[in-house]
């Protein structure tokens, strides 16, 4: 009966796959480069110039007021859900589909759409509002509804991302834990999925504070465990590693293999394979990461913009940058029997034999469960904002924890192909939003970089400005924050 329902679900998204991929995808591509160039310049190059700032920011924002979280837990939660499957799954398969050159576009994405990552997540600051117990909550559906005053695509947008993040991504997250534990450890897909299901439901019923308590302590250690090992292999063979970042390169405007859809003229399979996966991995301009950054108590709403934007960087340019290079360092990433965590898995073993599979595996079940509870994190937001109801919100994580089971009962074809195809629609609904409170975003960054040139802490006071009092906001949120100057 169970297993039948299953399969409806599964024939349900493949139709849906089918019929709105490749159009959604069309569209996507322009739209999300062009919003990540038009911020970055009339930002004037904001992920450059104020990069250092953005390390200061997230260093000295440990200390959480009451219940909120600190800049840098909320930075912690939304790393949870961009360093995960898309840095180690994720790359292998831009590599297998769509060769080396597919890692150059990855960086484009989340170079250019860091100027993305930082105007949505300083509009969540704006925006956000305090519920009855205290805490903060805002992201993509508040700013919409408050700044753009569309109730209507607001709740879209919280449609969205919840199918997107609560259903989809929480499914690639348990497939990849599935394919990892069972080459490493040869474990049965239903017992893995049965066991997420039931931590999932420990940390989700847990509230939202746990998640970022959670997040905070265990992202950085894992990250950090991923990363010593990545340089240690390219310490192992840095004499190559100059010959791989140019193979990357090169190959990047191969355009021998060409993608396929409307822009299969101009497109090729790296550049389409690596603008997906870049997005999935690092999340910029998606709207997912606005909906932690508005969590957490800052001064000036440009601090948390930059935390999230370095967040980019580190999933992308660093995390995405070693798991790459691990592949293509290897002999099997030519391989086409070879896709997926499969493909990481058997480089690490080419580099450091039989521990490498099952330390990969490991690993990736920290990562994709991290993921797992940010991803969730992310959806309860979207939830509440739709409807605040104790009732309704346990349903939908009851959903959430079947879609965990969906994903590591099912194929991953099928699982990632739903994926693209949600975050699609989420990502065109946010970038939308983003061009028209672009004006918005000047005016902030305008006022944190006067106040840094004058030498002192930027503190946003919302008096300050008349044009934003018109906003429906709250502005005693930002009278607050003036008072701990």
């Amino acid at each position: 009966m169970f297993s039948n329902f299953i399969s409806y679900i599964e024939q349900g998204i493949r139709w849906f796959v089918e019929h709105f991929d490749g159009p959604l995808w069309n569209a996507t591509i322009v739209t999300l480069l062009g919003v990540g160039l038009f911020f970055t310049i009339t930002t004037g190059f904001v992920q450059l110039r104020l990069f250092p700032h953005s390390i200061r920011e997230m260093w000295f924002g440990r200390a959480s007021q009451g219940d909120s979280l600190s800049p840098f837990q909320a930075f912690a939660t939304g790393l949870a859900s961009r360093v995960g499957v898309g840095n180690i799954s994720g790359v292998a398969t831009a590599i297998a589909l769509g060769g080396p050159g597919a890692v150059f576009w990855m960086w484009v994405t989340a170079l250019i759409g860091m100027s993305s990552a930082f105007a949505e997540s300083s509009l969540a600051q704006l925006f956000k509002i305090k519920d009855a117990k205290g805490s903060f909550r805002g992201g993509p559906a508040y700013y919409i509804s408050q700044g753009v005053g569309s109730k209507l695509l607001a709740i879209a947008f919280a449609l969205a991302l919840i199918f997107t993040f609560g259903f989809a991504f929480n499914a690639v997250q348990s497939n990849s834990i599935v394919e990892a534990t069972r080459n490493a450890w040869d474990w049965d897909a239903h017992y893995v999925g049965l066991l997420l299901v039931l931590l999932t439901s420990f940390i989700i019923f847990g509230g939202i504070k746990r998640i970022g308590r959670f997040s905070a302590r265990i992202v950085p250690m894992m990250a950090l465990c991923y990363l010593i090992l990545a340089l240690i292999i390219l310490g192992m063979h840095y004499d190559k590693v100059p010959s791989i970042i140019y193979l990357i390169i090169r190959s990047a405007f191969d355009f021998s293999a060409m993608a396929g859809g409307i822009f299969g003229a101009v497109l090729s399979k790296a550049m389409l394979l690596g603008i997906k996966r870049g997005l999935f991995s690092n999340e910029a301009g998606m709207g997912s990461a606005p909906n932690i950054a508005a969590t957490s108590d800052v001064k000036h709403p440009v601090s948390q913009g930059l935390i999230q934007m370095l967040g980019v960087f580190v999933d992308t340019i660093l995390v995405c940058s070693c798991t790459a290079i691990i592949i293509l360092l290897s002999d099997n990433y030519g391989s086409e029997c070879l896709k997926s965590i499969s493909l990481t898995q058997k480089a690490l073993q080419y580099h450091i034999g039989e521990f490498g599979v099952h330390f990969l595996a490991f690993i990736l079940l920290l990562f994709a469960f991290s993921s797992i509870i940010g991803n969730y994190a992310y959806a309860e937001s979207n939830m509440r904002f739709i409807k605040n109801n104790p009732i309704v919100v346990n349903l939908f994580r009851l959903l959430v924890l079947f879609f965990v089971y969906f994903g590591a009962v099912n194929s991953g074809g099928i699982v990632w192909a739903f994926a693209d195809t949600v975050m699609a629609i989420m990502a065109m609904l946010n970038l939308i939003a983003l061009l028209i409170l672009s004006p918005i975003v000047w005016i902030l960054l305008r006022d944190y970089y006067r106040q840094t040139k004058q030498g002192v802490e930027p503190v946003f006071n919302i008096m300050e400005h008349p044009k934003l009092l018109k906003l429906r906001l709250d502005p005693r949120l930002w009278n607050r924050i003036r008072e701990h100057k």
